[in-house]
């Protein structure tokens, strides 16, 4: 079927473009329109062209895999000019999501309708480009400088009222048949004398004055401080800005150079691979024969910092919660405690005292376990230490039905043991969630050796409905996310004990663009975490294994983080952010003199050198083992758990774009001085021998 269809129904030309899954507006589309376009320009009798896509969406946007690459098909751009300045009203009948292009191509229209539950928005800045066929110039002209420039930088929908009142759009429709409400709106517009519209000539809402100069400079002061690391937030505010100062034609030029230069960026590249990564974490085998199976009501055993964080993400996904806690003290508390993050989002405007209550309503606390026996998933979060599991596990085996399905939010602990106290360990899977559980995005879906298809179709079901982003893991110590911060925590331990400074550690790591440095993120898990950690592992350590002794000095004196308002940090109310504990480096001294280290300096290249050689060194051992399916997966797991800037693509997608021979050239430099921790991977040696890379494996 062509991609583009039109018909005449007496003086309204309609246009209807078939593009699935989401009208993308691919080469095919663009030649597609372009020609059709034309040819109803010389017809005389047309007196009115309505531009549709009736399916999902109108345009959502460009087709993503063409950037980059030389396509033989006009550019969008191109198509919106000639859709403006043709001398016959063009419509835009909108529905779903016309983000992008899509939008772009309704403001070139002359006219715009939108069906009920339309939003709009122009989210190029999160791809590291900006809107290149006219967005930078047209939106300020429809909305104001103020909207348009928050729209582009921060890529919000925006919804169809909002459009309305802002002159987005021109009316909204009372239904969502795309078709018949732009073909009345046309023969309305006809019927009332109306002409066209270029939205090129609209000049009321822009104006190069002193009051338009003082907000760009105020989004030009956020954006050095929120973007400093991005180029195309600033590409986007440069473009509006000088658009001011051209007229429409040149400052379309000036549109078009920069997107260019925007396509040019790393961040681009990073920032695409983001996008495709996030959508390529469910091509995993499993989905392919296993069916989910419905759930309503869910169970949470625990109601600390996990179980209530889990609670709400289930609640406001509109499941019917019951939580289970030891006694009635730690239900208040927990109720409390969900009750204020639901009061703060009230008093924010987030959401309204009824739908508060409505989700309130969804929840209740008990003690006791009997209840939980008509649950369709039950969801363990209790401490983490294996007999307590492995007991919570036994009861709801037995007080369970056999079809319904449990899971353990474990960060490291093996899932194949706590199975097999389980009668059908089929039905028995791993959901790590991340903290705070109703806001972070990752979901580690661990799959144990005997969990079923359905049920790890079923744990993808429920992301989908909560709104994470899930990731298939396989069973190890850590998983994919804390397998790897342990490797590269542990080389960072190694080099503060050689002589760097950990707040220096810290700089270089925010530097690079991730969210927080690894001892801010110690301080906010809180330390004594980690340290159950090492001593549970301390049995099987091997006796030639480098083991400093600096984190663990920190924890015995009681500093766990922000919890004590202690750690490698201070705080309090009157303490300022990031402000250093000066005892941290009392103790780094004292146990270099004990372990007989001569102390050297490290700059900020060997810091962050060593970061991710350690990150991708346990990448690529995960990997091997198959405990990810693919680079690409640990790229989400880091990019949307970690803090790792979705701008470098995550740690496998940087590694390729600095080049895996220099990563395996540092490793193999540190495993002259610590072979045990440094011992170059095979597949790393391999792929840099057949000077492959790992989108190779993607």
């Amino acid at each position: 079927m062509s991609v583009i269809k039109h018909k005449i129904i007496e003086e309204i030309a309609l246009i209807e473009i078939y593009n699935p899954p989401v009208n993308a507006i691919s080469a095919a589309v663009r030649v597609g329109l372009l020609e059709t376009i034309e040819n109803l320009s010389l017809n005389e009798k047309i007196r009115a062209i309505v531009i549709t896509a009736p399916e999902r969406t109108f345009l959502a946007g460009a087709d993503i895999k063409e950037f980059g690459k030389k396509v033989d098909a006009p550019i969008l751009g191109k198509i919106c000019d000639k859709i403006e300045s043709l001398n016959k009203i063009v419509v835009a009948s909108l529905h779903g999501t016309p983000l992008g292009g899509g939008l772009e191509v309704a403001m070139s229209a002359h006219y715009r309708i939108a069906a009920p539950n339309t939003k709009v928005g122009l989210p190029e800045v999160l791809l590291g480009i900006l809107p290149g066929a006219g967005g930078t110039q047209r939106l300020p002209r429809l909305c104001g400088v103020d909207m348009a420039l928050d729209m582009m930088l921060t890529g919000k929908h925006v919804p169809a009222k909002e459009a309305l009142s802002s002159g987005i759009i021109d009316e909204i429709a009372k239904n969502n048949n795309t078709i018949d409400n732009g073909i009345e709106y046309a023969k309305k517009l006809v019927k009332e004398g109306f002409r066209p519209r270029p939205t090129s000539q609209i000049q009321n809402k822009i104006s190069d004055t002193e009051e338009t100069s003082e907000l760009i400079l105020k989004f030009k002061d956020t954006a050095s401080k929120k973007y400093k690391n991005l180029f195309s937030p600033h590409a986007i505010i440069r473009s509006v800005e000088e658009g001011l100062k051209l007229d429409f034609a040149e400052a379309i030029l000036n549109e078009r150079k920069l997107f260019e230069e925007c396509i040019e960026s790393p961040q681009r590249q990073g920032l695409i691979h983001s996008f495709f990564a996030e959508r390529a974490n469910t091509k995993i085998p499993e989905l392919k024969e296993g069916k989910p199976i419905e759930l309503n009501k869910i169970g949470i055993i625990g109601g600390g910092t996990m179980g209530t964080g889990i609670s709400m993400a289930a609640m406001n996904a509109g499941f019917n919660v019951i939580m289970i806690e030891q006694n009635d003290e730690a239900i208040q508390k927990a109720k409390a405690k969900i009750t204020s993050t639901y009061d703060r989002s009230v008093k924010l405007n987030r959401i309204t005292t009824e739908q508060k209550n409505k989700t309130m309503d969804m929840f209740s606390a008990t003690t006791n376990f009997s209840e939980l026996k008509d649950r369709d998933l039950i969801i363990e979060a209790v401490f983490e230490n294996m007999d307590v599991k492995k007991e919570v596990f036994v009861k709801l085996n037995q007080i369970c039905s056999q079809d319904c399905i449990l899971a353990s939010n474990t960060s490291y602990l093996n899932v194949n043991e706590i199975a097999s106290v389980v009668d059908n360990p089929s039905r028995v899977i791993g959901l790590h969630f991340f903290s705070p559980a109703n806001i972070m995005k990752l979901l580690e879906v661990v799959v144990a050796e005997k969990t079923s298809k359905d049920t790890v179709s079923t744990a993808f079901n429920l992301a989908k409905q909560m709104r994470k982003v899930p990731v298939r893991s396989g069973v190890c110590d850590g998983f994919i996310g804390n397998r790897i911060l342990s490797k590269y925590l542990v080389g960072m331990y190694h080099m503060v004990e050689d002589g760097a400074s950990p707040f220096h550690v810290d700089k270089v790591i925010r530097d690079f663009g991730c969210a927080m440095g690894i001892f801010q993120v110690i301080d906010l898990a809180g330390g004594d975490i980690g340290w159950a950690t090492r001593k549970r592992k301390a049995p099987f350590r091997h006796k030639d294994d480098r083991y400093v002794q600096i984190p663990d000095r920190v924890c015995e004196r009681g500093w766990f983080g922000q919890k004590t308002s202690k750690g490698y940090y201070l705080y309090g109310e009157n303490v300022d952010f990031l402000t250093p504990n000066p005892e941290i480096e009392v103790i780094c001294e004292q146990e270099r003199k004990r372990a007989g280290i001569t102390p050297k300096k490290f700059d900020d290249k060997e810091i962050l050198d060593k970061y991710i050689a350690a990150m991708v060194y346990e990448g690529t051992k995960i990997l091997s083992e198959q405990i990810a399916l693919k680079p690409s997966d640990i790229d989400v797991v880091f990019t949307n758990g970690y803090g790792f800037p979705k701008w470098r693509g995550g740690p496998m997608k940087y590694a390729d774009m600095i080049g895996l021979d220099k990563i395996l050239k540092n490793i193999q430099k540190y495993s002259e001085e610590d072979p045990r921790f440094w011992t170059p991977p095979k597949l790393l040696e391999d792929l840099v021998k057949q000077n492959k890379n790992f989108d190779s494996l993607n």
